[in-house]
């Protein structure tokens, strides 16, 4: 299966309920809730240590706005790459959220995520 196959609209009924639960639970400091639909292979190049510490220390990781801006897709071989606006709650200005999405055994994985 290849998620450049699903028409945009598709790949948004997904993608956008995967990144709500992302900011919410990066919000909440809920590590495990915040992991759960990440690949195999995200999991493991993690290092749970300075995870543990952004999630406990991060201002910017915990005061993220709920609203999202969706800016676009970027589709690329089995993967496509959703892009967001974020803002934050004390902070002034504009941050670029990205989550990579792709299958793993049948199922829509992440494969990364970040907030630059």
């Amino acid at each position: 299966m290849n998620i450049n196959d699903k028409t945009d609209d598709e790949i948004l009924e997904i993608a956008h309920p995967m990144w709500d639960d992302l900011i919410k639970y990066s919000n909440k400091g809920q590590y495990g809730k915040f992991i759960r639909k990440f690949s195999y292979n995200l999991l493991l190049g993690l290092n749970e240590v300075e995870l543990g510490k952004q999630f406990a220390h991060s201002e910017l990781s915990r005061n993220l706005v709920e609203e999202r801006d969706f800016l676009g897709l970027i589709r690329r071989g089995e993967h496509v790459t959703a892009l967001y606006r974020v803002r934050h709650k004390k902070r002034e200005g504009e941050w670029l959220g990205r989550m990579v999405l792709g299958y793993e055994k049948g199922e829509v994985k992440i494969f990364a995520a970040s907030i630059f």
